[in-house]
């Protein structure tokens, strides 16, 4: 029989205290009332064993360091201290020896980034805080990152979405190591979802785009942004600006990261959100609001935020 799964969840100065938490919480509490073979042993580790500080300015004491990897069935990164600071060279190497052993490897957050220096994320899908996915995408090309699902599961490496999609991740170890069932009685007991509907598009800040106001881009932006119940087409738009619709087309996509088309149905979608979170109108008349037939409405609300719009509204109305 089977008593434990050695977790190895890494602390450095700067470690965000919700993180680590949530990964005590589902691994460190014992759990006895579950009667199963097993559960989880926890071992927090550093490079450098002794107090470190964290989010919040108070110190939290490392008694282990980097050698509890080396026999740890499950290497958990809850973040790094600085997504634009190299990760310390003794850290990667543990992480690499981690995985070639055959540990299993989750990052939550910017905890990506480790896992990507170390090389763990090339070939594979992986996703970290959406504030974080273009940087991580632009210093790690080899990468696919998609920056609007709460995990992603690649069999022995897998990544989370930030703070939050850390109890989502470590509840999915858990129904992976021992079954829904158990996984749904340990969020119970954490009083949370055992899993949450959708990703984390639905919580992203969409800008409208940098063009400046003055300008050409800028007029049509507004413009758009004041006839959303209005159909508006890229012909429209390009009249608005003076300029010719393949002249419009690149600057708009130079100005605001996408084509006139797609971002015109992102801010119908978040215009629509944002009715769903204050308003009691009838999903119809939301579409109608913000120019869209109900069916389309619909498709591109799921499409972009990963859940519908009656889930949205049920998740997020005040």
């Amino acid at each position: 029989m089977r008593h434990h799964h050695r977790i190895a969840c890494l602390a450095f100065d700067g470690l965000a205290p919700f993180e680590l938490a949530t990964v005590a919480e589902v691994f460190a509490v014992p759990r006895p009332e579950l009667d199963v073979d097993w559960w989880y042993r926890f071992e927090l580790c550093a490079e450098t064993p002794g107090p470190h500080r964290v989010v919040g300015g108070f110190d939290i004491v490392v008694h282990h360091g980097l050698e509890r990897l080396r026999h740890a069935d499950t290497v958990i990164v809850p973040g790094v201290a600085d997504v634009r600071r190299e990760v310390a060279p003794a850290v990667l190497d543990a992480l690499r020896a981690a995985a070639r052993r055959g540990a299993r490897v989750v990052s939550i957050c910017s905890g990506a980034f480790a896992l990507a220096a170390a090389g763990l994320l090339d070939g594979r899908e992986a996703t970290t805080h959406w504030r974080h996915a273009r940087l991580l995408q632009e210093r790690h090309p080899a990468v696919t990152v998609n920056a609007s699902v709460l995990y992603v599961d690649e069999g022995s490496v897998i990544t989370a979405a930030g703070t939050a999609a850390g109890i989502d991740v470590c509840l999915h170890l858990v129904r992976k190591d021992h079954g829904p069932e158990v996984a749904a009685r340990v969020a119970r007991r954490m009083v949370v979802a055992a899993h949450r509907e959708g990703g984390q598009a639905q919580f992203a800040e969409a800008p409208v785009g940098r063009a400046p106001t003055d300008d050409p881009i800028g007029r049509a932006v507004r413009y758009a942004l004041d006839g959303l119940d209005r159909r508006l087409t890229v012909d429209e738009l390009a009249g608005v600006a003076h300029l010719s619709v393949r002249q419009f087309e690149r600057r708009f996509g130079e100005a605001t990261g996408l084509p006139p088309g797609r971002w015109l149905t992102r801010q119908r979608i978040r215009a629509g959100a944002a009715l769903l979170e204050s308003a009691d109108l009838p999903i119809d008349a939301v579409a109608a609001r913000v120019g869209l037939t109900v069916a389309g409405f619909r498709h591109h609300f799921r499409e972009t935020m990963g859940v519908s719009p009656s889930a949205y509204r049920r998740q997020y109305q005040r």
